[in-house]
């Protein structure tokens, strides 16, 4: 299983392709997790931030599309309110306060670019109803061609479990596949997809892409579970949709020096998920 998982894609044409693919992308999803976002008190980092934004600027000094969709708003809520958040309707109002001061610190970063942003806040109705999923895709084509770089969050304060999206990687992935995007970046605390968690285990190896390997990538995250992974599994299968749709993939740490940088100039970054055209090895 190991030598499965670790083996790069057989093709090392498509390998390369699709890194070139991603590298020439003109419109670009940026998925930011909430570690990406917060420190070790899972508060809202400035400097993770202005980081995730002189990242975000190189694209768009490329003349790239970005679209941002960002986690943190609980962390960026996490104390400015004086009560103790114990049930659901607590962390939806505690979003809610996060949100706001979120966007004014992406507004503040931003600035330091004179790059105007704006907000989206999105359900799984707006993502499931054709009429309101127009509507949706008509604003974001409406921003990006005023170039202003839409920041993207699921509406906590309306989100019931009956409409919940469920994580931003779902979100993430369902906006690129929907406003047709040529690249999603999912970036979080670890650089990459490897065998084993490698904040716990000095032998884990980073899996450099996926493509015929899927299925052996795929047990393995599917036998680990989720205190080794975090959410691992739901980024993998996310970025394994985004490929069947001809969409290249990479799941990349946030932390690493030019990271968006790094993919648009095709240098091997992280994990790359080779788009498959609907294909699949199962």
């Amino acid at each position: 299983m190991s030598e499965q998982v670790q083996a790069h894609a057989e093709d090392t044409e498509a390998v390369e392709a699709a890194r070139r693919q991603a590298a020439d992308a003109e419109r670009v999803v940026v998925k930011a997790g909430t570690n990406s976002l917060t420190d070790d008190e899972s508060r809202l980092d400035r400097d993770k931030l202005d980081k995730l934004v002189d990242d975000i600027m190189d694209l768009r000094e490329r003349g790239k599309d970005v679209l941002l969709v960002s986690s943190g708003a609980v962390g960026a809520g996490t104390g400015r309110v004086d009560e103790d958040v114990e049930t659901v309707e607590e962390s939806q109002a505690l979003a809610t306060v996060g949100q706001s001061h979120l966007m004014r610190h992406y507004t503040e970063s931003f600035d330091r670019y004179d790059q105007k942003i704006a907000q989206l806040l999105l359900t799984e109705h707006d993502l499931s109803n054709p009429e309101r999923f127009t509507n949706t895709r008509n604003t974001i084509e409406t921003l990006l061609e005023w170039g202003i770089v839409p920041i993207i969050n699921e509406n906590d304060a309306v989100a019931t479990e009956e409409i919940r999206i469920g994580d931003n990687d779902m979100l993430s992935s369902s906006v690129a596949i929907g406003v047709d995007v040529d690249l999603l970046v999912t970036l979080t605390d670890v650089g990459g997809v490897f065998t084993a968690n490698p904040k716990r285990d000095d032998a884990a190896r980073r899996i450099e892409s996926v493509a015929e390997n899927y299925s052996a990538v795929q047990e393995l995250v599917n036998d680990t579970t989720a205190e080794q992974f975090g959410g691992i599994r739901t980024k993998v299968e996310r970025a394994r949709a985004a490929a069947e749709h001809g969409i290249p993939a990479v799941i990349a740490g946030s932390a690493e020096p030019a990271v968006l940088e790094k993919i648009a100039t095709a240098k091997p970054v992280g994990t790359l998920f080779v788009p498959v055209n609907g294909d699949s090895d199962e």
